[in-house]
């Protein structure tokens, strides 16, 4: 009865079992009296059960009755395959305003993990938060119960009721929610197409999930794998090359114009006129290509400082507006972004400027990423002078996107082989037990026919006949084992299915009595997880 006691012991069974009403009296039904549908209590059938094993002898029918008991409601819960499900609100689904109130800082993913596994119907959990999404990753026992727990689970934490959330989320089960996150961590689901910093932060769920009781084997497997996906991609196809932003198309389109000699940043003098947003990320796009100094004209110092610290290790110098002239004409590369209505730099301006370094041909390039403009049309006149505008911005711009896409296109095929890997992984899972049973039950065997063998022999035998004999009944069992073991195995290696897979693996429960053991197995961890 150490089944019996394990399974009642169980608080998340004891309720999975109120969910599954019996409506015949315990012990005068047979396996096929018990449909999985109907709606009476089953709580006091097991108080009923408890109470005639410890007031009077067990019958055949008592004990009949307890084995159907285990083997329809409890044993539904370990001998149906759990699903991955991905509960998320997103950009693409949700205004920023809902995000912020449903954000879990890293620091308490940990808490949330220990919540959403304490669910009835959760057993493993992970969350993936960022400024863009928030989604909850589970491996549940009951897809549509698991949903309603987690989604109530939101509503609490963020007090947003359930029936907003359920607007805004969606769902994904099993084989899709493995494509949404291989998707996401390959920066196919990004606002910019293959994006690198999701990679990053998908790498975080596993770091901080290490260690943590509910990030199990199934969810950390899923997004350890999408890191492989999410570097394969990259790797494969280069989706992160190619500027998508209109400052970054900038500091491409200006690399794209100098001599090829003096094509990367560090080679020219820059010079940035305005400190604002794009301003800012004109310098920051030019730090990721590698220049160590540049000189930015605002109006006021306080900009450029913050800049400063943000970027330590780069010389970030700054000058007034009133120098914008002479930082001009010590400069090979000007780009402008301020929000003036009139032209910063007209053809008298420029015609006055000397020209830019000889390594770079001694032609100065303005780019202007301002609009209204800040550099007039009439600076191309010049002869030592060209001059690029947003106009020139978006062919690069659109250019890139279409290449992405193109390689968005590749990734899907990646992606589509990596989740078969997956989902083979996945399926091996689930034959692990009764091969570890199986195996355990032929050395058992084996170890007692060798005992005997061995009594017979007397005790005047030598060493190596002593191994001779364990060697030929290792061997024996080995090759015994060996065609069973070539059934259950589902890695993707033969054509078999898991369906196929599976009723190899019930046949073998059936044959040797695994399926008591391996039950037993599972409602100990389930006792053992729920008290940690």
């Amino acid at each position: 009865m150490a089944l019996s006691s394990a399974f009642v012991g169980c608080p998340k069974l004891e309720t999975l079992l109120n969910h599954h009403k019996l409506e015949t009296p315990l012990g005068l039904i047979g396996v096929r009296a018990l449909p999985r549908n109907n709606r009476s209590s089953r709580r006091c059938l097991i108080q009923r059960a408890r109470c005639e094993l410890t007031d009077s002898a067990p019958n055949a029918a008592t004990i009949s009755a307890l084995e159907q008991l285990k083997n329809s409601a409890a044993d539904r819960y370990t001998k149906e395959r759990s699903s991955i499900v991905v509960i998320g609100l997103s950009i693409h689904t949700a205004p920023v305003e809902m995000r912020e109130k449903l954000a879990i800082p890293e620091a308490e993913w940990p808490r949330a993990i220990g919540e959403l596994c304490g669910l009835n119907h959760i057993e493993e959990a992970a969350v993936l938060s960022t400024c863009n999404r928030m989604e909850i990753y589970v491996l549940a026992l009951s897809q549509h119960r698991g949903v309603k727990e987690v989604t109530e689970w939101m509503s609490k934490t963020s007090g947003i009721p359930v029936s907003e959330i359920c607007q805004h989320r969606f769902l994904l089960y099993n084989k899709d929610a493995t494509q949404h996150i291989f998707e996401v961590s390959a920066g196919l689901d990004s606002l910019v197409l293959g994006e690198g910093q999701i990679l990053a932060q998908v790498k975080q769920v596993v770091k901080v999930g290490q260690g943590v009781n509910g990030f199990g084997r199934n969810i950390s497997g899923l997004f350890k794998h999408a890191i492989t996906v999410g570097k394969r991609v990259r790797t494969e196809t280069n989706i992160a090359a190619g500027a998508v932003s209109v400052s970054s198309a900038a500091v491409e389109l200006a690399l794209m114009k100098l001599p090829e000699s003096s094509s990367h940043a560090s080679s020219a003098r820059m010079l940035i006129i305005g400190a604002g947003k794009m301003g800012k990320l004109v310098i920051k796009h030019l730090v990721a290509k590698g220049c160590k100094k540049m000189v930015v004209v605002n109006r006021s110092e306080e900009r450029v400082k913050a800049i400063r610290e943000e970027i330590p290790g780069v010389e970030v110098v700054y000058r007034p507006l009133d120098e914008m002239l002479a930082s001009a004409a010590e400069a090979d590369v000007v780009f402008t972004s301020t929000a003036s209505e009139t032209p910063l730099f007209l053809k008298e301006h420029v015609e006055t400027l000397p020209p830019a370094s000889p390594e770079i041909g001694g032609v100065r390039l303005f780019v202007d990423i301002s609009v209204p403009r800040n550099v007039g049309s009439c600076v191309n006149e010049v002869e030592t002078a060209r001059v690029y505008n947003v106009d020139d911005l978006k062919e690069v711009v659109a250019a890139n996107k279409e290449d992405r896409l193109r390689k968005a296109m590749e990734a899907q095929t990646i992606i589509a082989e990596e989740s078969n890997q997956f989902e083979a992984w996945r399926d091996s899972l689930e034959t692990v037990p009764t091969i570890k049973k199986l195996r355990a039950y032929a050395e058992r065997i084996r170890m007692a026919e060798l005992e005997k063998c061995m009594s017979k022999m007397g005790d005047d035998i030598n060493k190596k006949t002593t191994r001779a004999v364990d060697d030929l009944s290792r061997g024996i069992v080995n090759r015994f084992l060996h065609g069973p073991m070539q059934h259950l195995r589902c890695d993707g290696s033969d054509s078999r299915t898991l369906s196929e897979t599976l009723e190899n693996m019930h046949a073998l429960n059936r044959m040797y009595g695994l399926e008591k053991d391996i039950l037993e197995e599972k409602l100990k961890a389930m006792t053992s997880s729920q008290q940690k």
